[in-house]
């Protein structure tokens, strides 16, 4: 009777115990898998380099880590959305390495977390993508190894080593780096934001720069909007700040907008200064068409005139139209009120055609 009350006791402790700890992540859902679990033998990077220089045939690894905030889920490029979520990822057969982004309400009971998935073939690793914590992969029938425990933080060391800023140039190919990139910034993790700072130093290609920057607005929170705001204010190529403007529009924290503004009225590049009228029409609203009609009005370049006017005609048409009839009337700069006149013609408004025939009647 002592004994077996002494093992009861213990099976006690180990249940509480059991309770306690964290249960490794489990495998992903996969089809066409052969789905090969493995634990980390020393660190992550030692770990990977093991397997990929064991891979002369193609073979998948993959493991799962937290997930950025916010109201977004990926997916294979060619992936099929599923009600609301991703349904079967393609591993294999496809060109790319993109995820597609989809942008929706979360379930909060939903995943919170994102697959890093790695192709190694001939000893090489050539691809990364990245996709919710809920999509079913599809490897084709290749091997796929799934790691457990990784470190967040560990993992973004590890993908950081294969942004190369030189591959950013390059189109038409398959690239580590991309998706590297894709998924360092989709950790839930701050290693994450300290990496992204890193690809935007000056010293770092332009191209990698510019696709930091999407990153650090489309998934970074508030830290990648800190990020762009520097960059906005530092950054010494146009075209690098032209595109934080279009980051800065898909950020969902509420000082992008006026940041954009800030751009829009004082950057010291025309081209920055259109880019940021187009992006801000995107958003519509009264503040924002008072800027883009304070560039009408005000900006010494006659192009980035022309371009706030074609801001004007991507804004809802109860928004634009009357403001580009009344640049079209009464705007001192006659290039202005043809481009205003042209984009009207496009609009198809009824009030348009009301306009044009009173200055024709006249």
């Amino acid at each position: 009777m002592a004994n077996r009350s002494a093992m009861f006791g213990w099976m006690l402790l180990l249940a509480a115990g059991t309770a306690g700890a964290q249960a490794p992540p489990a495998a992903p859902r996969a089809e066409n898998a052969r789905l090969e679990p493995r634990a980390i033998a020393g660190s992550l990077r030692e770990t990977v380099e093991a397997w990929s220089a064991a891979a002369e045939s193609a073979a998948w690894l993959g493991y799962e880590v937290p997930a950025a905030s916010g109201e977004h889920q990926t997916c294979c490029d060619d992936g099929e959305w599923n009600g609301g979520s991703c349904g079967a990822c393609k591993l294999e057969g496809s060109r790319h390495s993109n995820v597609n982004l989809r942008r929706e309400k979360v379930d909060l009971e939903g995943p919170q977390r994102i697959l890093v998935l790695l192709r190694a073939e001939g000893r090489k690793i050539g691809r990364i993508r990245v996709v919710s914590g809920d999509c079913t992969l599809d490897a084709g029938g290749l091997t796929l190894v799934w790691l457990s425990g990784v470190n967040p933080r560990d993992s973004v060391r590890f993908l950081e080593g294969f942004v190369d800023g030189r591959e950013f140039d390059q189109h038409g190919r398959e690239q580590a780096a991309r998706g590297a990139l894709a998924a360092i910034a989709l950790h839930g993790d701050p290693a994450a934001d300290e990496a992204l700072a890193r690809f935007t130093a000056k010293e770092r290609p332009e191209a990698l720069r510019r696709e930091a920057a999407f990153w650090s607005g489309e998934a970074r929170g508030a830290a990648g909007l800190a990020l762009l705001r520097k960059m906005a204010a530092s950054d010494p190529s146009p075209e690098v700040r032209g595109q934080v403007a279009f980051a800065l529009s898909v950020s969902r924290e509420s000082g992008a907008l006026g940041e954009m503004i800030r751009m829009a009225r004082g950057d010291s590049s025309g081209h920055v200064r259109g880019q940021a009228l187009f992006w801000l029409a995107q958003k519509a609203g009264n503040r924002v068409a008072q800027t883009i009609t304070g560039a009408i009005d005000n900006d010494p370049d006659t192009e980035v005139k022309k371009k706030a006017v074609f801001a004007l005609s991507q804004m809802p048409g109860e928004e634009g139209v009357p403001r580009l009839i009344e640049v079209a009337r009464s705007n001192r700069n006659p290039e202005v009120r043809k481009q205003a006149m042209f984009w009207l013609g496009q609009s198809h408004d009824p009030r348009a055609l009301d306009f044009f025939e009173q200055v024709l009647a006249n």
